[in-house]
């Protein structure tokens, strides 16, 4: 009999923390237990999951993680700095989806179908990669061992759900306001996002890429253990709810053909290439939201560089970028037996 363990969702009340109790319960994650928690201005919210059971909210201090033995935290880096000390303290795993920790060198940064092994090496900390990252080095992995990468392009197209629920609902109104003719005011951007793509995700760091470039940068090398892999990002913003899109180039080391790269992709576990232009078949946010795999098409060679190929990647971003992936790792976690931050 599988090991029962209670769980905790941090952020409970933002999109991921809902679709983490979604997703907690469509696998039967072996809970004996499961606390939301938030902050002050939610506490006392009552939450019903899919299955019809209610939770109400409590508040996200640290008396909230006693006898907690895995916290699924999607609040933000500042929360998950502050709780991950008091949670490790009384004895439980953060599996973290904020950029808090990704970057430590002595925290494990998984995808599970990646680089699963790492969990193992963990001192209470599990980092989620961040919802580009996450859905590109599945793709990669399989490649990377068979044909050694040598060099990655990446451009992301990227929803609004990635900066939450209020750039959600600004998308909407401004949407609705632009049709109408009528000027309105934007918060969650930079710039208006209706009928726009805004060529920025984060703040300019000082060598003109955004923090999110970098952290797709940072964080493939890190899960594919290729500290030097050459790769450059550029990261977009788009009107999409949910869903994030990647045009993606690939130069290998050695000679490549299409059926051996397709062949590869097939075998990838929770890949599904998507990849027929004849009948004009290939991956859409709009078709892939709500699903679980990463979706790959218009696989083609580039002509204008040897051993090099494109393809077109999207995937749910809530989902393989956020709570899925993390409800995997904790799966992992419990498969593994990796010790709990009590015994280390």
């Amino acid at each position: 009999m599988q090991e029962q363990v209670n769980v905790a969702i941090l952020g409970a009340t933002g999109n991921v923390g809902r679709l983490l109790l979604e997703i907690l319960e469509e696998r039967n994650f072996p809970a004996k237990s499961i606390k939301l928690l938030a902050s002050p201005r939610s506490v006392g919210m009552i939450i019903t999951s899919p299955k019809n059971k209610s939770y109400t909210v409590e508040l996200a201090c640290p008396e909230a993680f006693d006898g907690i033995d895995i916290v699924f935290a999607s609040a933000g880096a500042k929360v998950s700095q502050e709780l991950a000390p008091e949670i490790i303290k009384r004895g439980g795993v953060i599996i973290d989806n904020s950029s808090a920790f990704r970057m430590q060198e002595d925290v494990p940064l998984v995808v599970p179908q990646v680089n699963g092994e790492d969990i193992a090496k963990h001192k209470g900390i599990i980092a989620n990669p961040n919802c580009s990252t996450a859905p590109l080095v599945l793709a990669l992995k399989k490649l990377d061992e068979k044909f050694k990468v040598k060099r990655v392009v990446v451009s992301t197209y990227q929803s609004v759900s990635g900066a939450g629920k209020e750039a959600m609902d600004e998308l909407t109104l401004a949407s609705q306001k632009s049709l109408e003719g009528k000027s309105h005011d934007y918060k969650a951007f930079v710039h208006p996002i209706a009928f726009n793509l805004i060529p920025q995700i984060d703040v300019f760091t000082d060598n003109g890429y955004t923090k999110e470039e970098m952290k797709l940068i940072n964080e493939s090398r890190k899960m594919l253990h290729r500290p030097d892999l050459a790769i450059t990002c550029t990261a977009v913003r788009v009107p999409v709810f949910i869903s994030h899109s990647e045009s993606v180039n690939v130069e290998f080391a050695s000679n490549v053909n299409l059926e051996d790269i397709k062949k590869t992709l097939v075998e990838t576990p929770d890949l599904v290439l998507e990849d027929n232009i004849k009948e004009k078949i290939y991956p859409m946010p709009a078709m892939v939201a709500g699903k679980d795999p990463v979706y790959v098409g218009r696989l083609r060679l580039d002509e204008s560089q040897a051993n090099t190929i494109n393809f077109w990647l999207v995937s749910d971003n809530l989902r393989i970028g956020a709570a899925l992936n993390a409800v995997k790792i904790g799966e992992e976690l419990l498969k593994i037996r990796a010790p709990l931050a009590k015994t280390l």
